[in-house]
């Protein structure tokens, strides 16, 4: 399957978690060699990405839960830049 098709169902890889830094009052994505620190938007799409979730469906939540439109190629890029890093995977 072609990862950046609607249909892709992306999930965090096993060993990467996503995490709230309450002393800095930020999201992070932990993984074994680091962290990378995440906007509101970017910690809310990787809530999304659960493993059961395709990207067609997280873009939906995100548009019905905004009231936005236009939203698939913003976060079908932050979910390819972060699976380039090994971060997300793909599949259930």
């Amino acid at each position: 399957m072609n990862p950046t098709s609607a249909a892709a169902v992306p999930r965090l890889h096993p060993k990467a978690r996503l995490q709230r830094d309450d002393v800095r009052g930020r999201d992070v994505l932990l993984y074994p060699e680091g962290l990378v620190t995440l906007n509101p938007t970017g910690a809310e799409i990787l809530g999304l990405c659960d493993g059961v979730r395709s990207l067609a469906d997280i873009v939906t939540t995100l548009e019905q839960r905004y009231g936005a439109s236009g939203l698939e190629r913003d976060v079908t890029s932050f979910v390819e830049a972060l699976a380039a890093k090994g971060l997300v995977v793909y599949g259930r």
